[in-house]
């Protein structure tokens, strides 16, 4: 079994897809922020928490991105070390892990927070081609109006297709008699 009890097979294959398996989502960020645009960033980690990581133990509930001396900064996120950590090594859980990104796309997005009043979440973090990638949005937060809005819609949406549900299960049984 690989992260998230996944068999070891289904996570071999999609990563020679190429396809993201994803370890972590922060659905907080989606509640809390309107997110523009979605940018892969690499994570400068060390051993024992790569090792973490693909045991499953990483958060991303409080963390944040913020941008720092022209860099791009991890700041917040929960890798909780594995009991079985090399004894020279005194793991931090939640040290600062610096983000990897073209520097065209780091001045593009230092432009948006500074100027346009934009924030950067983090929002899913997963495996890409064997590597731990992080997805940052591009986000500006949501009013209380705002998500109040978003919830009515899901419950709306949820219940228009429990109505379809019921509608074509008892055309099932009329059918059926």
């Amino acid at each position: 079994m690989s992260a998230k009890g996944r068999p070891e097979r289904e996570y071999r294959s999609a990563q020679r897809k190429g396809d993201p398996l994803s370890i972590v989502d922060n659905r907080k960020a989606y509640h809390d922020y309107f997110i523009e645009e979605k940018f892969e960033a690499g994570l400068a980690l060390e051993g024992w928490e790569v090792k973490a990581i693909r045991a499953g133990r990483a958060q991303l509930k409080e963390a944040y991105v913020i941008v720092k001396d022209g860099q791009i900064k991890l700041i917040g996120a929960h890798i909780t070390p594995l009991s079985t950590a090399s004894t020279h090594v005194h793991p931090d859980p939640t040290r600062t892990r610096a983000l990897l990104l073209h520097k065209s796309e780091i001045s593009r997005l230092v432009g948006q927070v500074e100027r346009a009043g934009y924030t950067l979440v983090p929002l899913n973090l997963h495996y890409s081609k064997g590597r731990v990638k992080l997805d940052v949005g591009l986000a500006k937060g949501k009013k209380q109006y705002d998500k109040r809005a978003t919830i009515k819609e899901r419950e709306w949406a949820r219940e228009a297709q429990r109505l379809i549900r019921n509608r074509t299960g008892s055309a099932r049984t009329r059918g059926a008699a």
